[in-house]
């Protein structure tokens, strides 16, 4: 063994581990564990892929400058103050890693998503967790756990695995109560299912220590290709392109996620067939006695009587071929996680739990 140590906090991190994709001995899968969109890319960003195959042989641009001003133009923000990155999980990155070192705050709340505590702990930071209320971040909670060391809050707007929202007055108390030299990054990678929200940008705009992210991978149906992005204030957006790799995006990347940006009609019809099918299905499972929180996002968090029997509905989905996400990891073990998948796949979802919950 090397007698080389990594840095503090590195062996701390426990690996992530995506949704299960497969399962053994089962030919006709349905997976609705990952939050992906099941009616995939859009036929614009086909199209861009298939055109840059034949630049595979040049390097991509090393501003992103043609995407930043795509997204700007469709969500009208200033594209001088966008970056791009592989997911929204390598800004988050970076933020960690240009704001963050050894002994230094980060907060982050009881059900959020597990990269903050990982990007904290790779930068040397400390992860500091805030409790919720009901499955819901609570501001007062997590400004009663800022020290003078803390340097940023994450936040995700709608949050994963909860799908519950944070509305926006509350948002902006929390931004105005921070202390000065920290950050409130609103973690967006769903605001793209709630109609009409900004995600935060205004509230970006309007203050000097709000970033926003936001990614490709869900609405646009992108995850294979890991593009994301940010917009902050141009100090922040100076001091994330110093770190960030000259050529972390792909040509491919970069096409196919301009494309998509570009076709909106195509991100409102997934848009509107999630709002649809997420009602159905949480009053579906509710009919069942399994009740969901109001979910804003691709995803519902369906919540049983105990550990023991979400774990039992989870094998026996597994059993008619149905993967969805346990999440106890996340400190909700009596609920499973379940995508918003096409209808089929939704109705198939319903039936089984009926199944499951009618053998009691």
């Amino acid at each position: 063994m090397t007698k080389i140590a990594p840095q503090p906090g590195i062996m701390d991190i426990a690996l992530y581990q995506g949704g299960a994709s497969h399962l053994e001995g089962v030919s006709e899968v349905v997976k609705l564990s990952s939050n992906e969109n099941p009616f995939g890319p859009s036929e614009a960003a086909i199209d861009a892929y298939r055109r840059e195959a034949l630049n595979l042989h040049r390097y991509p641009s090393t501003d992103h400058a043609e995407l930043r001003a795509a997204i700007a133009e469709v969500h009208k923000l200033d594209a001088d103050r966008i970056i791009c990155g592989v997911g929204s999980d390598e800004v988050i990155h970076f933020l960690c890693q240009a704001y963050v070192g050894q002994g230094d705050e980060v907060i982050h709340t009881e059900h959020g998503f597990a990269m903050y505590r990982i990007s904290t702990l790779a930068a040397g930071g400390i992860p500091v967790e805030a409790g919720e209320t009901n499955r819901r971040v609570d501001v007062d909670k997590i400004l009663a756990s800022v020290t003078d060391r803390t340097k940023l809050v994450f936040i995700a707007n709608p949050n994963n695995p909860t799908g519950t929202m944070l509305p926006a007055k509350k948002v902006k108390r929390l931004a105005e109560a921070l202390p000065e030299g920290a950050l409130l990054v609103l973690d967006g990678a769903y605001a793209d299912y709630v109609d009409g929200f900004d995600g935060g940008a205004k509230l970006v705009d309007a203050r000097d220590n709000v970033v926003m992210t936001r990614t490709f991978s869900k609405l646009y149906g992108l995850g294979g290709l890991r593009v994301g992005w940010g917009y902050a204030p141009r100090d922040v957006i100076d001091v994330l392109n110093r770190i960030r790799g000259p050529f972390n995006l792909s040509n491919v990347a970069l096409a196919v996620a301009e494309a998509a940006v570009r076709d909106q009609a195509y991100a409102d019809k997934c848009r509107a067939e999630n709002t649809r099918l997420r009602a159905w299905l949480i009053d579906a499972l509710a009919a069942h006695g399994v009740p969901c929180d109001k979910s804003e996002a691709n995803f519902v968090l369906a919540r049983f009587d105990s550990p023991e029997e979400a774990k039992a509905c989870d094998a026996f989905l597994r059993q008619h071929g149905l993967i969805v996400r346990l999440v106890a990891g996340y400190k909700l073990p009596e609920c499973l996680r379940i995508t918003i998948g096409d209808e089929p796949a939704c109705r198939r979802v319903a039936h089984t739990i009926g199944l499951f919950k009618g053998r009691a």
